[in-house]
């Protein structure tokens, strides 16, 4: 009985956010993500077989933009949580690309494991690495490099915006900390 009553939850729902608080983590999300395609589409596709943006970055957009006072938003957690768990999906899929399902499996534990060991855990690192895994043959192609380009890459991108863009108006500041 007690196990059920534990699924009850204890706290209340965080209140709402300010209208301004809206206004920024969309010019946040809409300039970062924006930058990042940008280039995907008028430049890398063009003339290189490049990929520049891959779907994580969605999620991380709503940590470093809109949630951008969370532990899991900050540099550290986005630039180190996406490295790891890109270099560690590679892996699996690597060492286990016959069996897909253990690929994935293990791609996404591992990687949560190391974000949590290295102190870099950042939801979207999960995604990076099943897209390792699961990706297309042209993510497959890049191998080891797909931790640089798309990942490394597209992250900086994104927190440079992320620290122009969330420090101009005077009720937020990013990042809380560094390392």
């Amino acid at each position: 009985m007690q196990y059920f009553k534990k699924m009850k939850g204890t706290a209340k729902s965080p209140p709402y956010v300010g209208i301004s608080e809206i206004f920024w983590s969309w010019i946040g999300a809409f300039i970062g993500i924006g930058a990042v395609a940008y280039l995907e589409y008028n430049m890398l596709t063009t003339q290189t077989d490049l990929v520049m943006i891959i779907g994580s970055f969605g999620a991380s957009a709503v940590l470093i933009y809109g949630a951008v006072r969370s532990p899991l938003a900050q540099p550290r957690n986005f630039i180190g949580g996406h490295i790891i768990s890109a270099l560690i999906g590679v892996s699996a899929y690597k060492l286990l690309n016959g069996h897909m399902w253990l690929a994935s499996s293990v791609g996404v534990a591992t990687a949560i494991a190391a974000m949590h060991a290295t102190k870099t855990l950042h939801p979207p690192g999960g995604a990076t690495a099943l897209i390792a895994v699961t990706g297309s043959e042209q993510i497959h192609n890049l191998g080891y490099f797909y931790a640089i380009i798309p990942v490394g890459a597209g992250a900086l991108i994104m927190l440079i915006v992320a620290l122009l863009v969330n420090n101009i108006p005077k009720t937020r500041r990013y990042p809380e900390f560094w390392f």
